[in-house]
């Protein structure tokens, strides 16, 4: 025979409820709080990584010499990693990936790794294709 509901067990249901609410506005509010830490750290890593690629090129350039290169590759190719979120920082509004070539660094990259880099962009949601070989950031 099927139990009957009492005031109780619905009170009880009510009082999970309500924790489970609380306990969901809580991790809403710690997640929005750890998303903001996360971009203060993003930035100051933008920072810190702008201030040491710009000493480092320096050294890099007094230290090797002019005309040097590695294995007949040009330096960019093997320089290391590219912060592309600081290439597309440094792009205008509307732009194509002759521009995204023009940002220094990139003009030994293929023309894979530019429209690799693009289409990241485009997925992620920072930049829009307003039509063939015009990008705009959002």
């Amino acid at each position: 025979m099927p139990r009957r509901k009492s005031a109780d067990d619905n009170s009880a249901f009510r009082q999970v409820q309500e924790q489970a609410r609380t306990l969901l506005q809580n991790l809403r509010k710690d997640i929005r709080a750890k998303e903001a830490e996360l971009k203060r750290l993003r930035e100051d890593e933008a920072r810190f990584g702008r201030l040491v690629s710009e000493t480092k090129s320096g050294r890099q350039a007094a230290s090797n010499g002019a005309g040097s290169s590695l294995r007949g590759r040009s330096p960019a190719s093997g320089s290391g990693r590219i912060n592309w979120r600081e290439v597309l920082e440094q792009l205008p509004k509307q732009f194509g990936a002759a521009e995204v070539r023009s940002v220094r660094g990139l003009k030994g990259k293929r023309p894979s790794e530019i429209f690799a880099a693009i289409t990241r962009w485009i997925e992620s949601g920072a930049v829009k294709r307003k039509s063939r070989g015009v990008y705009e950031r959002v």
